[in-house]
């Protein structure tokens, strides 16, 4: 087993603490990973390497290896993979980013731990440690000390920190484990302190963080272990600093095999962020919330009443000029790897009502440390004015369409919910006047819809005003409070969109043709819409079935990426996804059966 070529696959382990992450193989080895932050350069790439699975990677190889076992520790994203040998000697690799509090402040280094602990026998390791920079283009130059080497990745230099055998790192010698060895990556400065018993102390640090942060969740009675796992894995997918929360971890994992959907999911989408700040606001993780209404407050200054975008960097940068990493061959070789996201251009109207309903909790939630006021109420108006302006105009859509626009209805929708919320804010703060204003306004989205969305010949609303095609988004109508669930517009949509998007288990987001033709995955977070719908309309004991049958197809590190294969159940698409893990989360949510049931 041990030096073999294996295919790429997504059986893999995230591991981070909201500065950086990493995704960890079956074999140990760290496969992609970004610095300084998850939308830098990839140093860890191999997962996008094709066949060069040995450059862009951080690996322990055990010689004679013959199996792996995985798992996380619980409540943590502090990752145990055990390695073990044909003579039976065997290895424990513990990986993780520390984070922990210390000095008033959040220690989140862009910085790796690995700890290599002796298990059994006399292991014999070879550490393969060639990080790459450029998007592959070069390799590291190295210097190195009686403890450390120093990896020159272009502008950026990084420093392993060792008590193992250096020469042996350098050269790729294996050698005999006889003790507990520990590597700290991080930035180019002298390590302090005795690395031993630093480490173990980060180590016990950051063990004691997650677990506190997991004891403060309002997890449901039934699948919880499921449900702690999405929750942390969302926190990673936030980008501590400014609030931002990407969609996905990766780039260019293609949504199908070789269908060239492989877009760049490094970045924050409104509509994304919208979801997961919901599904994690459900199970009480506030500080996602507050960081993420920062980043937007920061986004609404910088647009004073313009045009909001779909998506924008971590750090707020508007323009996301999407390029090809032409030295990558891609995941299984199935390029282009995309860096950056043409999205940006986009206009895509559903982003309004997206940034006014997680903002809006702000005005009633007294638990936030800054609740808004009237100021920021103000501001929220300036987006529900081009909500208004924009609730009838063609857009892209959520499924961001790029050669062609439409009136959708979803976006339509999510306007009214803009409006909607805002009539409630403005009754919070007692401004009786706004409240009929916004009321009206959201009236008048809702007759627009009712005229142009219903298809008479169809018997359902369509996705778009312009023709009755159907998309999964429709089921959204009543999570967003437009429609009631035993309504009778929306039961006759709901057995429209069954019939026409469910494949077995599992949904389409729609089943026309696009602008790569017909999609060939189902699209994850669809399949767990039709689970909420399913049971909401009073076949709960089908949504169970199905939500145990999704459930099945996650990795070992109970993740899911944005699509799936219907036919052979393969899991495709950017991972882990964001999407994929707030339909786990308000899946359960509604499914669970109480905590009562125990008491």
């Amino acid at each position: 087993m041990a030096g073999t070529v294996t295919q790429s696959s997504l059986e893999l382990f995230p591991i981070g603490n909201c500065q950086v992450s990493a995704l960890v193989d079956e074999r140990a080895g760290f496969v992609w990973g970004c610095v300084p932050r998850v939308d830098g350069d990839p140093v860890f790439c191999s997962l996008l390497n094709g066949d060069k699975v040995d450059e862009g990677v951080w690996r322990f190889e055990l010689e004679g290896q013959v199996s792996s076992s995985q798992h996380y520790e619980r409540n943590t994203p502090i990752l145990v993979t055990r390695l073990e040998a044909e003579d039976g000697s065997a290895v424990e690799i513990t990986d993780f980013a520390p984070r922990y509090e210390g000095s008033g402040r959040m220690y989140r280094p862009v910085a790796f731990i690995r700890i290599v602990r002796p298990v059994a026998g006399a292991p014999r390791l070879r550490v393969r440690l060639a990080p790459l920079y450029g998007y592959g283009s070069a390799e590291a130059t190295t210097t190195n000390g009686t403890n450390h080497i120093r990896y020159q990745l272009g502008d950026q230099t990084m420093r392993l920190s060792t008590d193992a055998p250096v020469g042996y790192v350098l050269e790729g010698r294996s050698y005999r484990v006889e003790a507990d060895q520990h590597f700290f990556l991080g930035p180019d400065e002298p390590f302090v302190g005795n690395i031993r018993s630093e480490i173990r102390r980060m180590e016990a640090n950051t063990r004691k963080y997650w677990q506190h942060w997991v004891r403060g969740l309002h997890i449901p009675l039934e699948w919880q272990e499921e449900t702690i796992r999405a929750a942390i894995t969302l926190k990673l997918c936030q980008h501590e600093e400014t609030g931002a929360i990407v969609a996905a971890l990766t780039t260019s994992i293609p949504e199908a095999a070789g269908s060239e959907r492989n877009w760049d999911y490094r970045y924050c989408w409104i509509r994304d962020s919208y979801y997961t700040v919901q599904a994690l606001n459900r199970l009480g993780a506030l500080d996602v919330l507050e960081k993420y209404l920062a980043y937007l407050r920061n986004i609404i200054d910088k647009a004073r009443g313009g045009q909001i975008q779909p998506l924008y960097s971590v750090m707020g940068e508007a323009e996301l000029h999407e390029s090809f990493a032409e030295n990558l061959a891609g995941y299984r070789g199935m390029g282009p790897v995309r860096v950056g996201n043409a999205a940006y251009k986009q206009v895509q109207y559903d982003c309004y009502g997206q940034i006014v309903m997680p903002t809006a909790q702000a005005f009633f939630d007294t638990r936030l440390l800054r609740m808004a006021d009237e100021t920021d109420f103000a501001h929220l108006e300036e987006v529900g004015e081009a909500a208004w302006a924009k609730h009838d105009k063609p857009d892209a859509g959520l499924w961001e369409f790029r050669t062609r626009q439409e009136v959708h209805t979803y976006s339509a929708v999510m306007c009214w919910a803009a409006c909607d919320r805002l009539a409630n804010v403005a009754a919070r703060l007692g401004k009786g006047d706004r409240v009929r204003y916004w009321k009206d306004r959201a009236e008048a989205i809702r007759a627009k819809i009712e005229e142009n969305a219903w298809s008479e010949e169809g018997d359902h609303y369509g996705a778009s005003f312009e023709s009755d095609y159907l998309d999964a988004s429709l089921l959204q109508m009543v999570e967003l409070r437009y429609l009631a669930p035993d309504d009778e517009r929306f039961l006759k949509t709901f057995a429209a969109v069954e019939r026409d998007l469910r494949r077995g288990d599992h949904m389409l987001r729609y089943a026309a043709e696009d602008d790569f033709g017909a999609p060939e995955t189902a699209f994850n977070v669809c399949t767990f819409w039709l689970i909420e719908a399913l049971h909401l309309t009073g076949r709960s004991s089908e949504a169970r079935d199905l939500f145990c049958a999704m459930l099945s197809h996650t990795t070992k590190s109970g993740l899911m990426s944005e699509d799936l294969d219907y036919e052979t159940g393969e899991l495709w698409g950017n991972f882990p996804q964001t999407y994929s893990l707030v339909g786990i989360i308000n899946s359960v949510g509604l499914l669970s059966k109480p905590w009562s049931d125990v008491r």
